[in-house]
């Protein structure tokens, strides 16, 4: 009997674009150049609020080779400033509702007020520093300190998706009954986004066509923000963008330089290359916002959880009411009838924040998961038990069951494959010479998101048996042209050699910006349905042709195995693709696919759920924290690649421990401005900080969420790692930290 050959889905494939990555043949896109080419630098606005009294381009304007400077006195007006809604919408997702030059009005420092073309980057670069610039300065508020007594309760955030209140079943009824009440307050620093790769733009105009490369999450994201900024019909703009050196949610939505980058080469009616610096990323593409989050938890005895109250206060913008989400699955995570969440917000002089790895789920759960472990510390029991003790199986706020789940099992494996059980559980018990060792633990929840509208694909066989799947998406790190080659080679029947992925460019069937953790599910189900549909086309082809060995077999009785068409219960009959397809004269043929979330997903829960585990070291001396191993157990659904899905996870664990003990920045209240804005002041984690990082990935079926069962891991790696690391900090040393990040000043 003749085996069937292995599925793709579910091995751990090597990347297609490796090879390209690692020898530098792939082009990203400040790589891009055209002939005529030219550059623009940005001038950023030196005061925190105020006007634009002058600007003297005089002296730039004469340095040699420089094309032209544009400022808010000879920048066309935009057409119009989309609303802010999220990138996942398949709508223009503008970053903030403000678009810069257009009037003299400075809302933040680091704003555009004027743009240097050139012929050369270093021309643009030495131009900019001769721009004279004079403001009338006005007072600004940028920390919580100097905003706090300006907070207001938003009705909405999150571009009014999420009330800005969540309440269920009788709050103080529920702290009333408590047996024990927990009282805390975390403070967070503010994050910056600091990819490999920064933004940047090229244009590049034909007449009335324009075409933009672009390092974007979602090049229709891009496309339909530039026309709706530009005033031009979205078939007039291409957008290309097949390699992007990370995102992590600066390139989910759309600011203000691929549209200044078109109006600036449509000026100089050359190519123009706008390219942020690394201080740039500072104060163009948003930020995690600093914050302050307020817990009271109420629980029985027996750590049973009869109540929550989380509030947030953070700064947003002058235009946009914006906070991270942090109290969604802090929300979701545990069976506690009574529930109060409340978001405050305060006008800040800076640009709106935006999405950062687990906007929101990171935040909020070092916040509930530090409590949590401070009541198991309270009451004497184990923090994996506390965890066990207060599982549920629906959605608390909906009361909906979970379209699949795996928390307890995550719990379970993570805490056998870590070795908790050799935790003894008083703080200071385990001791390595001058080190004082800890094991933390944490929770860690995401959402499922879906898109509003149908995704896309296309499939594509040609008469040699090769074929290619083609969706707009482009490849920001996550493995995807790897992936979706995978699915469409199984939903095919041919070997994965055979099959090849074609992404990030506007002509192609569109698919929403990959963000949410959503890439996997909504691409891989268009994918998965367009090759479907042309393998399906095929059958209906040899059923039809009289001289096919399957003439008039019932098509589901027929099965495809690398590439060949045959009967299930006669395998010995059948024919291949390339036979079909020559003998009818079809050098190729397609197929496209859509897919859209089913109304059935509303009926339930949908969370990917995981458990993490920390040990630390830390200095008895000198208050020097080394995080010494990980591990992370993970229920994604269906994995379609575990070792892209482990790199995704690996990554969001150690970008966690950045979160814990590294990334900070802050803005100085005198000047209104960053403190930090290079990688020489903002620390992030370099290989020399990463511990071991163990990852258990725990299949569960869903057949809720999208056709294969696809949760994604983009995110929930991060969640709840930050709370791991403190409560093993606790453990460590008996000290209960109360901020992120943790710094040695914390601990001496």
């Amino acid at each position: 009997m003749t085996m069937a050959p292995p599925l793709a889905i579910g091995q751990p494939t090597d990347r297609v674009d490796g090879r390209s990555k690692v020898s530098g043949t792939a082009h990203y896109t400040a790589d891009h150049t055209f002939d005529n080419m030219s550059y623009a630098f940005l001038v950023g606005a030196r005061v925190a609020s105020g006007r634009v009294t002058s600007i003297d381009a005089s002296e730039a304007l004469a340095s040699e080779g420089v094309l032209a400077v544009l400022t808010h006195e000879n920048l066309p007006r935009i057409a119009t400033q989309p609303p802010l809604i999220p990138s996942l919408a398949g709508m223009p997702a503008p970053g903030q509702t403000f678009f810069p030059l257009q009037d003299d009005v400075v809302h933040y420092e680091g704003q555009p007020v004027a743009i240097v073309v050139a012929d050369t980057l270093e021309r643009a670069q030495w131009a900019a520093a001769l721009v004279r610039v004079t403001y009338d300065e006005t007072p600004f508020v940028v920390t919580i300190d100097q905003g706090r007594d300006q907070a207001y309760e938003p009705e909405a955030i999150f571009a009014g998706f999420i009330p800005g209140r969540n309440q269920r079943g009788d709050i103080n009824a529920g702290l009333a009954q408590a047996d024990v009440r927990i009282d805390a307050e975390y403070t967070y620093a503010a994050n910056n986004h600091n990819p490999i790769e920064p933004s940047a733009t090229t244009a590049v105009w034909d007449g009335d066509e324009l075409t933009l490369h672009d390092a974007t999450q979602g090049v229709a994201a891009t496309q339909l923000t530039v026309a709706a900024l530009l005033g031009l019909t979205p078939s007039k703009i291409r957008v290309i963008s097949h390699f992007v050196g990370g995102s992590f949610g600066c390139k989910a939505m759309i600011w203000a330089h691929p549209a200044l980058s078109a109006m600036a080469a449509r000026y100089v009616e050359r190519p123009v290359k706008l390219a942020l610096t690394r201080a740039d990323m500072f104060t163009s593409v948003g930020f995690r916002e600093e914050q302050v989050q307020h817990i009271t938890l109420g629980a029985t005895e027996e750590g049973r959880l009869t109540a929550l109250r989380h509030h947030k206060l953070s700064p947003t913008s002058h235009f946009d009411n914006w906070a991270e989400p942090s109290l969604g699955v802090a929300s979701q995570m545990y069976a506690c009838p009574n529930y109060e969440g409340v978001y405050e917000l305060f006008r800040a002089n800076t640009m709106t924040p935006t999405f950062m790895r687990a906007p929101g789920e990171a935040s909020g759960m070092f916040a509930l998961e530090s409590t949590m472990d401070e009541l198991a510390h309270r009451i004497g029991v184990d923090p994996v038990e506390l965890r066990l003790r207060n599982h549920t199986d629906v959605d608390p706020n909906t009361g909906n069951p979970w379209s699949s789940e795996g928390l307890a099992e995550c719990l379970r494996r993570g805490a056998e494959r870590f070795g908790w059980q050799r935790r003894a559980p008083e703080p200071r018990s385990h001791r390595d010479g001058n080190w004082l060792i800890g094991y933390g633990m944490a929770t860690a929840g995401y959402p499922v998101y879906g898109p509003n509208n149908p995704q896309r694909a296309r499939a594509r066989i040609y008469a040699d048996g090769s074929a290619v799947v083609q969706a707009a998406t482009p490849d920001f790190g996550t493995g995807v042209s790897t992936v979706m080659t995978q699915v469409a080679a199984d939903a095919l029947g041919i070997p994965f050699e055979r099959c090849r992925f074609e992404g990030g460019d506007t002509v192609l069937p569109t698919i929403a910006a990959a963000v949410g953790s959503s890439g996997s599910g909504m691409i891989s189900a268009a994918v998965h349905t367009a090759a479907t549909n042309l393998r399906d086309q095929l059958i209906r082809l040899a059923i039809s042709d009289a001289e096919s060995p399957l003439h008039g077999a019932d098509p589901g009785a027929i099965t495809v195995q690398s590439g060949r068409m045959r009967l299930r219960e006669r395998p010995d009959t059948g024919e291949t693709y390339s036979e079909l397809m020559h003998r009818n004269f079809l050098p190729d043929t397609d197929a496209t696919g859509a897919w859209s979330p089913s109304s059935q997903t509303t009926q339930y829960g949908m969370m990917t759920f995981g458990a993490q585990f920390a040990e630390v070291a830390v200095d008895v001396d000198l208050g020097v924290v080394r995080v010494r191993r990980m591990v992370g157990a993970f229920a994604p659904g269906r994995v379609l690649n575990p070792k892209t899905a482990r790199s995704q996870l690996m990554g969001g664990m150690i970008w966690g421990l950045g979160q814990a003990l590294l990334e900070a920045n802050y803005m100085d209240p005198r000047r209104g401005r960053w403190v930090a804005d290079s990688l020489g002041d903002y620390l992030i984690p370099v290989n020399a900080d990463a511990p071991d990082v163990d990852v258990e990935l725990v299949e569960v079926e869903d057949k809720i969420v999208n056709p294969l069962g696809v949760k994604g891991v983009g995110e929930v790696g991060q969640v709840g790692v930050a709370a791991a690391i403190a409560n093993a900090i606790h453990h460590a040393t008996g000290r209960r930290v109360r901020k992120l990040p943790i710094t040695i000043e914390d601990l001496l």
